[in-house]
């Protein structure tokens, strides 16, 4: 099973069909998974930051957490009530565990928040897939979640999808009016990152702090850039990444996604 990181971009994604990003989630089983249907999926989301790992351990239905302020009325009545996967839960915990995470957290509450929900209603409309969500920590860095990834990477074998979901520039504070052109410091960003996944440089993306242009500014903090991480680990060091979409709204908000194949 190939691993994934998705740039989910705004909520409303879930509503708006002007978003180009959103036929490429619509069309994601016919596209990128033809034929295959997870056991069940794993999904790392940006909106779920804590200080230790925690999986959501979910015996019946996923809740749908509205977890955003000031959008329409109907983006709060949409319902995602995918199955919980509380066995994997348990199994990601397992496995985080035997490889030196030594407190990861059980949360018998929490359900999936916009960064899980909105794309996975686009890709799996039915909400029949079981699904648990691990959250990220930002009080770590890109190699800390790396090494969460490559203890993950049992899953695969076991037809667990494990996608990573945030955005590959996040900087709220500088959207810009929608059809405003690429801003330079985002295409830049943007464009070292895909260089350096497509070449396979993923040191320098654990440590894009440090090499990547405009990294502050791209990514004033971290949690919507360590999905990435999380989902390059889990495919392993021998991966090949390729870029399976790329567009923009805002002029700053990248939608550039990636997928990574162990060769």
């Amino acid at each position: 099973m190939d691993t994934f990181f998705l740039s989910h971009g705004s909520p409303t994604l879930s509503i708006d069909e002007s978003i180009p990003a959103r036929k490429f989630f619509q069309s994601w089983r016919n596209t990128m998974m033809p034929n295959v249907t997870p056991t069940a999926i794993l999904i790392v989301s940006g909106h779920w930051d804590t200080k230790e790992p925690t999986v959501n351990v979910i015996s019946g239905r996923n809740e749908t957490i509205y977890d955003f302020y000031g959008f329409p009325k109907s983006m709060y009545q949409i319902k995602y009530p995918a199955p919980g996967a509380p066995e994997l839960a348990l199994k990601v915990k397992s496995l985080l565990k035997d490889a030196g995470f030594g407190h990861v957290k059980e949360d018998k509450k929490r359900g999936l928040d916009h960064g899980a929900w909105v794309p996975l209603m686009l890709m799996y409309p039915d909400a029949d897939v079981p699904v648990c969500q691990l959250s990220v920590q930002s009080n770590k860095d890109g190699t800390h979640h790396y090494n969460m990834g490559k203890a993950l990477r049992p899953l695969r074998e076991q037809g667990v999808l494990v996608l990573g979901s945030g955005s590959s520039t996040h900087n709220l504070r500088q959207i810009e009016p929608e059809g405003a052109p690429v801003a330079n410091w985002a295409f830049q960003f943007s464009s070292w990152l895909k260089d350096s996944l497509l070449n396979g440089r993923y040191e320098d993306v654990n440590t894009y702090e440090n090499k990547a242009p405009y990294a502050k500014k791209a990514h004033p903090w971290p949690d919507h850039f360590y999905p990435l991480h999380v989902a390059m680990g889990a495919a392993g060091e021998n991966s090949k990444a390729r870029l399976i979409h790329d567009s923009w709204t805002h002029g700053t908000l990248s939608y550039s996604s990636y997928g990574f194949k162990s060769i």
